[in-house]
């Protein structure tokens, strides 16, 4: 049974280097371009973790954040953000967040913290 994940990202190109680097470690991996894909694709289906952009067009990261803990959909999130140590203390009061990883990032760091999350 492969673990899947799903990438929230409104640039194609990190979701596509995604993608790729968590499917060559064997994952199924599902992506959303905005906040309103990824709800609808979350309500949809489970998944064994999310990394998701902190700042998405329509509906934020946060506000995906915010909806999944109000009707208590329980999945590790990783959030991936250029303003990483602004946003660390806002996302600490949110239980599903795991990490909070600065962009750019390091591809085998965030492989690592996955494989931490979820095996």
């Amino acid at each position: 049974m492969h673990k899947e994940i799903l990438i929230i990202d409104d640039q194609p190109g990190i979701r596509m280097l995604l993608t790729d680097v968590f499917e060559n470690e064997g994952y199924k991996v599902t992506t959303a371009a905005d906040g309103e894909e990824a709800i609808k694709k979350l309500y949809e289906n489970r998944y064994d973790a999310v990394l998701v952009d902190y700042k998405l067009p329509i509906i934020s990261g946060v506000e995906i954040l915010r909806k999944l803990e109000q009707d208590n959909i329980n999945v590790p999130i990783i959030v991936m953000s250029g303003l990483a140590d602004e946003i660390e203390k806002e996302l600490s009061e949110f239980q599903l967040v795991k990490e909070v990883l600065g962009k750019p990032f390091d591809i085998q760091q965030l492989v690592g913290n996955v494989k931490k999350i979820i095996g």
